[in-house]
């Protein structure tokens, strides 16, 4: 693999990061004149559109036949409705937390995925090393200065985020283990109408006014659906293939940095010394956390 190959896909991975991190901005702009839940229905509809185009170019590219075609999309159907409905459970509750937190703090928080993954692989035969111990101390760390305030209480929001991370964790390890045999592109499809399916249906019953306000919020429901659900997945999937894994990891991890940079840019919103010290301790715990889950790199690295 050339360095110019690699170096082209770590600014992939790059711009990957930065557009699902500014897309905090525009989930919370979208809470303004639109139900939470109906906001994740049509951005996943949206999302999974323009990857169903990605898919249609990728089987002219391989000349799969229309057989081939057909048994790969049958392949993703049921691991596509389970992981969707788990990946709906984990955004809406990000989605709902949002009216109750900064984009900052729901950036950093919900990257506690990172460390919940090792943690809860314990339950299925995993171990966690020792680096992922550091990464999760410095990141549990980081959390409590981000969330809990010098008077020792917790918002609300914050909270839910937790939740949300929690959410993202299981559905993570869940893909983890039917994901790995199945194209991934239209396994994404598969999940990503899943999502839309179930939140529609979350949306009629939960929201106060569902389904209203889209045309006010177009512009965050066109950022968060093609772009973040779109085209920032298809940009992950092409990098990854030359990415090293060490260089993914700590790339990635700059989702919950360009989130919060989102929020003071657009929103015009703070950390605070305190909270910039945790996002500090909090990155490093997650980036630690991740080293701690990779392989060595073999001879071909």
């Amino acid at each position: 693999m050339s360095a110019t190959a690699r170096t082209r896909a770590n600014l992939l991975l790059l711009l990957a990061a930065f557009i699902w991190g500014m897309a905090f901005t525009a989930q919370k702009v979208a809470n303004a004149v639109m139900g939470p839940i109906s906001f994740t229905a049509v951005r996943f509809a949206m999302g999974a559109t323009v990857l169903l185009l990605v898919v249609a170019l990728r089987d002219r590219k391989a000349g799969l036949t229309s057989n081939e075609r057909r048994a790969r999309t049958r392949a993703v159907i049921v691991p596509g409705v389970v992981c969707g409905a788990l990946l709906a459970l984990a955004v809406n509750i990000q989605q709902v937390a949002l009216d109750f937190t900064s984009v900052g703090n729901a950036a950093f928080i919900t990257g506690l995925y990172l460390v919940f993954v090792p943690l809860l692989g314990l339950f299925t035969g995993g171990k966690v090393l020792p680096l992922t111990v550091i990464g999760i101390a410095l990141a549990v760390a980081g959390s409590y200065l981000i969330a809990v305030r010098a008077d020792f209480t917790i918002g609300l929001g914050d909270i839910i985020v937790v939740g949300a991370a929690l959410a993202f964790a299981v559905q993570i390890l869940v893909v983890d283990r039917v994901g790995p045999h199945l194209d991934p592109v239209r396994f994404s499809v598969a999940q990503f109408y899943g999502c839309a399916v179930y939140s529609t249906i979350a949306a009629l019953l939960l929201d106060e006014r569902p389904f209203t306000g889209l045309l006010d919020g177009w512009l965050p429901l066109a950022y968060g659906g093609l772009l973040s659900v779109g085209v920032a997945y298809t940009i992950q999937v092409i990098a990854q293939r030359d990415a090293l894994a060490s260089h993914a990891a700590l790339i990635m991890s700059m989702e919950a940095v360009f989130g919060a940079v989102g929020g003071w840019l657009l929103l015009h919103e703070r950390l605070g010394s305190r909270g910039l010290i945790g996002a500090a301790l909090m990155l490093a715990g997650l980036v630690v956390s991740q080293f701690g889950q990779l392989k060595r790199p073999t001879p071909a690295d």
